[in-house]
């Protein structure tokens, strides 16, 4: 199978890849490496890996018409600055459309989209949230711009899964608590937790679940959830657990921000009835994987999708 990979250097676009390399499918991978590392993807002969951004049309339908892909895999996405709607928009909006009409150009067999739980705002009005929760994304340009590209993608006449995905994480994890929980304990520093429980997920969990959606399983709009939601100071508590540290760094308890759900969880039993049970690895496994990963690589942590946070 021919599948071309947009953000393919990243922490989902990566993963992805290599497991259909690794199968022997060919992939095209685009990445502008805002957020992505080159190095996440080592040379393959059936890898072909273009450092330029899908807000360029030209760009974009050029690789497709040389390409020729049969399915098209849709992780790239800009919420690096909370405040940056204009990158935010290209990449999300332009891109993913430019992305979209290009595969409707060239008769793309499916595409597989990711949108974030934060298309139903930050109070939800659901627990769990049922995929007929209403979309309420006004609540970041990151949440707006997304949503934006999945209606898109919903009147493209293409056969498409878009999955809307709880907390994902582990190596290669560039956004949100675990690299800012590693970053600020590696220099001495303390850190905060709040009240707020969410679902966190594996990025190669969902990377062995894309390979079902690139082989046709499913149609529409899916949860990628565990079903399962913990406390923030459960994944920082892992985080110290995997750095043995010498003692225990009690983190500042913080009441809930204004933009900040006490819980996102999503209800994935749509997912499991059309997939399958899926496998979810221990919290504690993949967090030691990403420690591992921080300490090879660095970690960078400090992006947010929410304003409020990002002032935090």
């Amino acid at each position: 199978m021919r599948v071309y990979v947009t953000g393919a250097c990243g922490q989902i676009g990566s993963r992805i890849a290599e497991l259909l390399l690794a199968r022997g499918d060919s992939v095209f991978g685009i990445d502008n490496l805002a957020t992505g590392r080159r190095e996440h993807l080592a040379h393959h002969p059936n890898l072909t890996v273009l450092v330029a951004t899908i807000a360029d049309r030209a760009v974009v339908d050029r690789t497709f018409e040389e390409f020729k892909p049969d399915v098209v895999v849709h992780t790239a996405a800009s919420y690096k600055d909370p405040a940056d709607w204009h990158n935010d928009t290209l990449t999300n909006c332009v891109g993913g459309t430019n992305v979209i009409q290009a595969s409707q150009r060239c008769g793309v067999q499916r595409l597989i989209y990711f949108q974030t739980a934060l298309c139903y705002g930050v109070k939800p009005l659901q627990q769990p949230i049922r995929l007929d929760h209403p979309k309420l994304p006004a609540n970041s340009s990151y949440a707006i711009s997304k949503t934006v590209c999945e209606d898109y993608l919903e009147i493209s006449g293409l056969d498409y899964v878009s999955l809307r995905l709880a907390n994902v994480i582990g190596p290669r994890n560039v956004s949100g608590p675990l690299p800012i929980f590693f970053q600020r304990l590696s220099e001495g520093k303390r850190c905060f937790v709040t009240e707020a429980r969410r679902d966190f997920v594996y990025n190669m969990d969902l990377a062995r679940f894309v390979l079902k959606a690139v082989d046709g399983r499913g149609h529409g709009a899916y949860h990628f959830s565990s079903g399962r939601d913990i406390a923030i100071k459960e994944l920082y508590d892992a985080v110290v657990a995997a750095m043995e540290l010498p003692s225990y760094p009690e983190p500042e308890v913080r009441p809930l921000g204004p933009d900040d759900a006490p819980s996102i969880l999503l209800d994935p039993s749509r997912t499991f009835a059309d997939f399958g049970e899926v496998a979810f690895t221990p919290l504690a496994d993949f967090v030691r994987e990403s420690v591992a990963y921080f300490r090879e690589h660095g970690a960078t942590g400090g992006y947010t999708h929410l304003q409020h946070e990002a002032k935090r």
